[in-house]
């Protein structure tokens, strides 16, 4: 390991020295854009000023969402995703100040934007080029924290195996100690010795949760030590769900199952939902009206299709669809999926299920906010009741709103169920959306949708 490239990077830590490259980029991209707008980099002051405004807004909208911290664990997507919704918002806000302000014949709206994409250009190709360049460092044995773990040894191996796995996020084990059964006095002074000379610059603990007891002493034992010490409990037999730490009550907590689409999250998403939303359901009403009419022709019955499902948080909802079966009664509490050659399915149905057409009517669903463009498929309720039991986290898919397409969707699973397995495989990458939910992840979807979904052969 370079001790040089360890304490320039320890020294230099991201969030003293990614700010000031943003601060720069800014400067750059304004005195970029005055000249390409007015032939000249001698700013006005006014200029100056809206400048160093944007400045400030970018850094502290930076440092609200936590753009600064983590890099070491952090994916270069995350990274230009939260960096691509700050400058989003510093955009809406510029314009709508200008325009609020009247301000319109003192500053160039053209300038503003010149200044923001290149700016925004200059900070991306910034962080997507220190992260590599950290990474294959990492990779390279530079720059690498060294780890004291402790913890049973199974554990450990778990743990370690996870570490060799993950060679760009830097970390290196300087030394192990294995907690076999009850330990005495002594194990503990030994261990804060054994940590010291080991060099380490963190502590892991690595134990279950029914070994908490230790954690106390431990930290005790370490309490003369500068090493930066992290617990890392085991949770190996549980479904998690975005788990990570928060304060509740003024109490340290550790979140087991919780959704990651809160706060400013949860605003972009319902952000997301409208703009597409809308713009998917303007370009499809000439088809929807082609749609309504070929079905009033082809069989009595109504036009759309219309069923209770569970939505977001339990809540259950009425959504949309364009009928594709004869008009029939189900038996009392049973909801039957429908089956290849099943004779309840027109023949125009057919084609409209195979299609996914029968979904458009959910994009107003997504406008009434019951529903998302991406997210776990929305099931039939007594769907629900049966598979709760039968298939471990089902219920969990419910903590953000049900979509029109979804991860698992472009993956395959979509479509009947006709086996538990094939259930449980579609609330692992239902989980998995939930869990690493992004706006990209969303366009992604929704771009993989548009490209191999709309036509596939498990749906009929």
């Amino acid at each position: 390991m370079s001790t040089s490239s360890t304490a320039f990077s320890e020294r230099y830590p991201a969030k003293l020295v990614v700010p000031v490259v943003d601060a720069l980029a800014l400067v750059v991209g304004g005195v970029t854009a005055y000249w390409m707008r007015f032939d000249t980099v001698a700013l006005h002051e006014r200029y100056t000023l809206a400048i160093a405004i944007m400045m400030l807004l970018i850094i502290l909208l930076n440092v609200m969402q936590g753009a600064y911290t983590r890099w070491r664990i952090t994916r270069i997507s995350t990274l230009l995703g939260k960096l691509l919704l700050v400058w989003l918002i510093v955009a809406i806000l510029a314009a709508s100040i200008i325009y609020f302000a009247h301000a319109a014949d003192r500053y160039s709206r053209l300038w503003v934007g010149y200044t923001l994409v290149i700016s925004f250009l200059i900070c991306g190709l910034a962080r997507v080029c220190a992260q590599l360049m950290l990474r294959q460092a990492r990779r390279r044995g530079i720059a690498r924290r060294p780890v004291f773990m402790i913890g049973p040894g199974e554990q450990l191996i778990r743990v370690a195996k996870g570490m060799r796995a993950s060679p760009a996020e830097g970390y290196s084990i300087a030394g192990v100690s294995r907690l076999n059964g009850e330990v005495d006095a002594v194990y503990y002074q030994e261990l804060s010795e054994r940590v010291a000379r080991s060099g380490a610059r963190e502590v892991w603990i690595c134990v279950p949760l029914e070994m908490g007891n230790v954690v106390r002493k431990i930290l005790f034992s370490l309490r003369n030590l500068t090493a930066e010490v992290r617990f890392i409990p085991d949770f190996q037999d549980m479904q998690l769900l975005n788990h990570q730490m928060s304060e509740v009550a003024g109490r340290l907590s550790i979140d087991l199952s919780v959704t990651p689409i809160n706060g400013m999250a949860r605003i972009t998403k319902r952000l997301e939902d409208i703009v597409l939303g809308s713009v998917f359901l303007i370009f499809s009403l000439p088809a929807c009206l082609v749609i309504a009419i070929v079905l009033k022709i082809q069989s009595p019955g109504p036009i759309l299709f219309k069923q209770y499902r569970t939505g977001v948080n339990g809540r259950c909802f009425k959504v949309y669809k364009f009928r594709s079966m004869e008009v029939h009664d189900e038996k009392s509490n049973k909801v039957t999926q429908a089956s290849r050659g099943d004779p309840r399915v027109t023949r125009f149905g057919a084609f409209l299920r195979s299609t996914s057409l029968d979904e458009l009517p959910q994009f107003y669903n997504v406008l009434q906010g019951r529903m998302s463009i991406v997210g776990p498929r929305p099931h039939a309720l007594v769907h629900n009741d049966y598979y709760k039991e039968l298939v471990e986290s089902y219920m969990k898919r419910h903590k953000v709103k049900p979509g029109i397409t979804g991860w698992a969707q472009v993956n395959g699973f979509r479509g009947a169920t006709e086996t538990i397995e094939k259930m449980e495989k579609r609330v692992e990458h239902d989980l998995w959306y939930i869990d690493n939910w992004s706006i990209w992840l969303d366009l992604r979807i929704i771009g993989l949708t548009i490209v191999k979904g709309f036509v596939n052969p498990n749906a009929y």
